[in-house]
């Protein structure tokens, strides 16, 4: 996953209008791909975006199939296979991944409370149906085996990477951390550079030529392994007479900024090196602040055993030429093979599983480096120097440098193509680290595992707070909220309740008809506007509309709620199609103008396609004008614009012939239902739907750009029986194609 980068909008826009739809309807789903690999191949800058059209036949998408997409996110296309139900175009355009799974809750629970879920079904276009979860459901999407132990897991993405031991225990004792540090924690003291290793490395030092001008810090104090540390960076220009200071950043222990000043050179500054520094000629030009006034205020700043935390601190110290006796530099601490050092970027993304120093922001963050040196300090002094051995670096960094140099270790693919290998795992291989956010009471497999930053909260508000301020610092979070789930015999009610509902919706008096009446020729009548379920003569209605009962009294309104979801909008029903009309289609696709795709279900008993379909347009107004010309005497088809999204059909279509009850039977809501919601009170599942629905979705729009959001409601399952799960995901501002596209 990389930042986005910059559009190159104008020629967009022009090969947009050179595409045509396919010619033919043979092998029309192998056409698809084969033209969804060449827009991966096209040289423009793209946004991260997802294919409108899920290939899953009955629309359910499997728990393994979600985890295909989690490590595609991860990886890409070089080295793990692409998610075999949709398509992610541009994945390193994607910013970052966030999974939202809202526990205890079912397909059930979002359409029975579908008017209260408007802000998530609004935003979010591509939904699917999810099998009934299994005990452990967040193991199964990220791809965790079940029999695997902590240590286990370790031992695997050690395995995964590129050039690790199999022998780890004497990989371990041969790392150069342990032989420096053994295998046991340290203290902090023990981690301070001595003074000759301060010599060796160039620090200024009292008494040597080259630091005759240099002022001391006056921090003479005792040491022990609870003094304060401090994380200090600097950016520097270049000068006549060398490098001077720019900037200077001190960062307290507890993560707060207590010195971030801009200096201004003695000397004429040559060049601002402002990649790196971020520093311009205008931000320099109104600072009056001088060298020896940050020498002044950082010795006031200090107390008298203060510990300055950076990254090749050295280099800082000399550009404030001051010297200090009592230095952690992170370069060292995390010990590399041969002298070499890791950079400060890696170390943020493989230690903390952050990014700093991003490609888009210009230049460095001296406030960010800072904190990240004192956070690299106390991950070193909390976890001790066989868990940073275990993390085998090394192998890490010889694998980034390769993919830098345009080469991959030779079974990297091999290893993430397994089909046991975890969304962890692929995280590892990048360095990167999830972030999983939960309440206390939920145990799961994934908050043990080596590279999971887990954070337990008491409450869902809790969580919610915690993932406005973490989500940004991780590039993979999963977010899990709780809810109470209903009883197995409240959530049977409501099931039998919402189908009798949709039938009832789906259902139409006509009449006056005679005794006498040809019900063949009635039947074909309704059924050029598509299939007919079942008919029953009902000789005293004496118009066509719905059944008025307690369940459809408010069905106008959610008729009109369904035209405006994300996944509806834009998308019509046509009923009376056949070959020559697909192929009529196909010929003049370029008068559609925004055709995006083209559903064509087929029959699950005799695999023929239906008389009807769906065609899926960019706009709302695209769509509308595509219907005024369908219904035009040319084409003499029936359409509307569609109501009811693939997955929901799957839902339906399982309804038990039992259920489906003569039209004008008056259904009374079951008492048990009534009562419960009655006394639910400030829990109550209508409320928490909309209060929840309303948050996540306001989470999710501040959320950056290209990123990848799932919310994910897994399904319930007990001994009595088990609900199926929705799942609704999006790419936040994601490009929409304007590409046809054909779906059998």
């Amino acid at each position: 996953m990389e930042p986005q980068r910059e559009r190159a909008g104008r020629h967009l826009k022009k090969d947009r209008k050179r595409r045509r739809g396919p010619n033919m309807l043979v092998g029309a789903a192998e056409a698809m791909r084969a033209r969804w690999e060449l827009e991966e191949s096209q040289p423009e800058a793209k946004k991260a975006r997802l294919s409108t059209i899920l290939f899953a036949e009955n629309c359910e998408v499997t728990h393994e199939q979600l985890c295909e997409l989690l490590k595609y996110a991860v990886l890409g296309n070089s080295n793990v296979s692409k998610p075999s139900w949709c398509q992610l175009f541009h994945q390193n355009q994607l910013n970052n991944v966030v999974v939202f799974v809202l526990q205890g809750m079912s397909q059930l629970h979002f359409y029975r409370f579908y008017m209260e879920f408007g802000v998530l079904r609004k935003a979010f276009m591509h939904k699917f149906r999810l099998p009934p979860p299994s005990s452990n459901f967040l193991a199964d999407i990220i791809g965790l085996q079940k029999k695997q132990t902590t240590g286990d897991l370790s031992k695997m993405v050690e395995g995964s990477l590129p050039s690790t031991s199999s022998k780890v225990s004497i990989s371990l004792q041969n790392a150069p951390i342990i032989q420096k540090y053994g295998s046991k924690k340290v203290g902090l003291t023990r981690c301070l550079l001595t003074k000759e290793e301060m010599k060796t490395f160039h620090f200024p030092l009292q008494g040597f030529p080259d630091c005759e001008n240099f002022v001391p810090t006056k921090c003479h104090g005792s040491i022990t392994d609870n003094s304060p540390l401090f994380g200090l960076d600097c950016e520097m220009c270049l000068t006549s007479k060398g490098r001077e200071l720019t900037r200077i950043s001190l960062v307290a222990e507890g993560g707060c900024c207590v010195m971030d000043e801009l200096v201004k050179p003695d000397n004429k500054v040559l060049d601002y090196l402002t990649s790196f520094s971020g520093i311009t000629k205008k931000i320099l030009n109104p600072v009056t602040t001088k060298l020896k006034d940050v020498q002044r205020q950082l010795k006031a700043l200090l107390p008298p055993d203060a510990v300055l935390v950076g990254h090749s601190l050295g280099l800082d110290l000399r550009a404030l030429k001051m010297i200090h006796p009592y230095v952690i530099d992170t370069s060292l601490l995390y010990v590399r093979e041969q002298g070499r050092r890791f950079k400060l970027k890696f170390l943020a993304k493989a230690i903390l599983g952050k990014d700093i120093q991003c490609p888009h922001r210009l230049g460095h963050d001296a406030t960010e480096d800072a904190r990240t040196t004192l956070e690299l300090a106390r991950y070193f002094l909390k976890y001790g120097p066989r868990k940073i051995a275990e993390l085998n670096l090394e192998a890490l960094a010889s694998h980034q440098e390769l993919l830098a140099t345009g080469q991959g270790p030779r079974n990297t693919a091999e290893v993430v193509q397994q089909s046991n290998t975890s969304v962890l795992e692929c995280l590892d291989l990048m360095g990167q680290k999830l972030l999983f956010l939960t309440r206390e009471a939920e145990t799961s497999e994934l908050s043990s595992s080596r590279n999971c930053q887990t954070i337990k909260c008491l409450t869902n508000k809790e969580v919610l707070e915690q993932a406005r301020v973490e989500i940004p610092l991780f590039p993979f979070s999963i977010v899990q909220f709780s809810f109470e789930p209903f009883s197995y015999k409240l959530t049977e009610e409501m099931n039998k309740r919402m189908r009798s509902k949709w039938t009832e919706m789906s259902t139409v008096y006509a009449g006056p008809f005679s005794k006498n009446c040809n019900l063949r020729a009635v039947k074909r009548l309704f059924k050029s506007f598509g299939p007919v379920q079942s008919m029953s003569l009902v000789l005293e209605t004496h118009q066509v509309q719905r059944p008025v009962t307690e369940l459809t009294l408010d069905s106008s309104t959610l008729v009109k709620e369904l035209e405006q979801d994300s996944e509806n909008r834009g998308t019509i029903y046509l009923s009376g199609v056949n070959q020559t009309f697909k192929e009529h289609l196909l010929q003049q696709s370029n008068i559609f103008l925004g055709l995006e795709a083209v559903i064509l279900p087929k029959d699950l008993t005799s695999g023929k396609q239906k008389k009807y379909c769906f065609l899926k347009f960019k706009t709302f107004g695209s769509a509308q004008r595509a219907l005024n010309i369908l219904k035009g005497k040319d084409w003499k088809l029936k359409g509307r614009h569609a109501l009811t999204p693939r997955h929901l059909h799957a839902w339906l279509r399982g309804i038990p012939p039992e259920s489906r009850r003569t039209p004008g039977v008056r259904v009374i809501p079951p008492p048990s239902e009534q009562q419960a919601l009655q006394v639910l009170k400030v829990d109550h599942p209508k409320i928490a739907a909309w209060r929840w629905g309303r948050k996540i979705g306001k989470l999710y729009h501040s959320l950056s750009p290209g990123t990848l959001c799932l919310i994910l409601l897994p399904g319930t399952k007990s001994t009595h029986g088990s609900f199926s799960g929705l799942g609704l995901m999006g790419i936040k501002d994601e490009e929409e194609s304007t590409t046809p596209k054909i779906c059998s």
